[in-house]
């Protein structure tokens, strides 16, 4: 592999990591609901309010040209070794985790906008692609996927029935 690539994984879905996701989201925000006292409130806010806890959605841009999908991935702060990039026929998803500490030997901070938590994409493709054809490089905080939009598969032909 060379300086910059991420290495790929195939998979043959997302379902099973868009689950687990959905579960961890789904328990936080009844963390939530419980805090508040189970008083008044709205389902609809603690599940947005778990979510933006949990998950870090980053900023993408998917084009295609020819036969060539690419995806573009704003992923700031996160190390290439800490990327897991999964592709399927449908979809590809990026996953992370970004973590920023502050210690008392750095001094005391007064205003910190930089953000912990997982990363989290799923992109679904306009076309199916060859997942061998994916490649990924990261680098100055960019992720660039690109594939092969798979070849069409043979159309179905009527064939004549003749009597024997």
């Amino acid at each position: 592999m060379a300086r910059g690539d991420i290495e790929l994984r195939r998979a043959d879905t997302v379902f099973d990591e868009l689950d687990h996701l959905q579960k961890a989201i789904s328990r936080r925000a009844y963390d939530l609901f419980r805090h508040r006292g189970t008083l008044w409130g709205s389902p609809v806010t603690d599940w947005l309010a778990a979510e933006q806890e949990l998950v870090w959605k980053p900023s993408i841009e998917l084009r295609q040209k020819d036969s060539q999908i690419e995806v573009l991935a704003a992923l700031p702060g996160v190390e290439a070794k800490d990327l897991d990039v999964e592709v399927t026929p449908e979809d590809v998803l990026i996953k992370a985790e970004r973590t920023h500490e502050h210690t008392a030997e750095k001094g005391t901070v007064h205003v910190c906008e930089f953000e912990s938590g997982k990363l989290f994409r799923s992109i679904h493709f306009p076309e199916k692609i060859d997942p061998e054809s994916a490649k990924a490089e990261y680098r100055n905080g960019m992720l660039r996927l690109t594939a092969a939009v798979a070849k069409a598969a043979p159309v179905a032909q009527k064939v004549e029935v003749k009597a024997a």
